[in-house]
């Protein structure tokens, strides 16, 4: 049989129409894949704690039980608390979307003392506050959504909890180069366990800082927000900025605009400390991606996938990443999603 050479712009089209062809799927299939991918992230963080009762003797079956207990008994708790300040916020949404315009009326009388005219209409119409608060609300729901299949969930983080022992042992079986490729997945199982351990940690302390701060200010619904803290938390870039929003703009309706520079204030400290000190001194040199591509990650995943395609974007990423990095062809874009250092395969 004769070999066909096939033209670089045909097999650029080609292999375009089959990522389209997957991306199609994968979004028609979200509503499955979707609580999969959310139990491999509470799987992946819960599993360092099963291995640690496991080296201390406890059988891996009764250590599993326990930390599900636990989880359950936490989220079910925090499930039951925020979904009724959930609740209670969303039916006063409306009044307090109708008292922000308020206020944003009245700084445009003031700016209107300083010879700077802005047209209430158009400011309405550019920069309307209540869509910030909605936005949240909708994201909040979109979480929610996706734990109605929390039987599904929990039941497959057992399964996954019971087979993460043996997971490297069959990548290793599967793969028939473990030179190359085996060296790429296990750094990828290494770095996607360090990031979600890590940041999950870092994302539940500044959740505990968020609450302290707006119950020393005396902010309605802290515990939502503090729970919205920690979720948005693993957002990268835009997401505690998304998390302080409300808080701030609920602080300005119920009580002060002083108060609301506090919170944001507050807010500001806490994700810098948080995300610029204690984080990278845990994280080291992170995973490798630009902070162009973080950003765009969240865009895409979050399109894609929805609330949680956003959490999960980075790790998400990696997967691609490291995946082109296995390939020579496909190594060109493992480059271009990099923060420009040169891989060790590369030196």
């Amino acid at each position: 049989m004769a070999n066909v050479e096939i033209n670089p712009v045909s097999k650029a089209l080609f292999i375009l129409a089959c990522l389209v062809v997957f991306l199609a799927g994968v979004k028609a299939a979200s509503a499955i894949i979707v609580p999969f991918l959310l139990s491999l992230f509470i799987a992946i963080i819960a599993n360092p704690i099963v291995a640690k009762m496991v080296v201390w003797r406890v059988p891996r079956g009764v250590a599993v039980l326990i930390v599900l207990t636990f989880l359950v008994i936490i989220g079910m708790s925090l499930a039951g608390v925020v979904g009724q300040s959930f609740n209670d916020f969303s039916k006063s949404l409306p009044v307090y979307q109708e008292k922000l315009v308020g206020e944003f009326h009245w700084l445009v009388s003031k700016l209107a003392l300083f010879d700077i005219h802005v047209s209430r209409e158009q400011f309405a119409q550019y920069f309307d506050p209540g869509v910030a608060m909605s936005m949240v609300g909708n994201l909040l729901s979109g979480l929610g959504g996706v734990m109605t299949n929390l039987f599904l969930i929990i039941l497959t983080v057992v399964f996954m909890l019971f087979e993460a022992p043996d997971v490297n042992k069959k990548v290793h079986i599967a793969l028939r180069d473990p030179a190359m490729k085996l060296q790429h997945i296990d750094r990828f199982l290494e770095s996607v366990n360090n990031y979600l351990a890590i940041k999950a940690v870092v994302s539940l302390v500044t959740a505990i800082c968020v609450g302290i701060l707006l119950w020393i200010l005396d902010v309605d619904y802290v515990l939502l927000w503090a729970v919205l803290a920690f979720l948005f938390n693993f957002i990268p870039n835009i997401g505690s900025i998304i998390a302080a929003v409300p808080a701030v703009l609920l602080a300005i309706v119920v009580q002060s605009p002083a108060v609301a520079g506090l919170v944001a204030l507050g807010y500001v400290v806490i994700n810098t400390v948080m995300g610029n000190v204690i984080e990278p001194k845990f994280m080291g040199r992170g995973l490798g991606l630009s902070t162009l591509v973080v950003f765009l990650s969240l865009i895409f995943w979050g399109w894609l996938l929805g609330t949680v395609g956003m959490l999960l974007s980075v790790p998400l990423t990696m997967i691609v990443k490291i995946a082109m990095e296995a390939n020579e062809e496909s190594k060109w874009f493992s480059v271009l999603l990099g923060n420009g250092e040169i891989p060790e395969s590369s030196k």
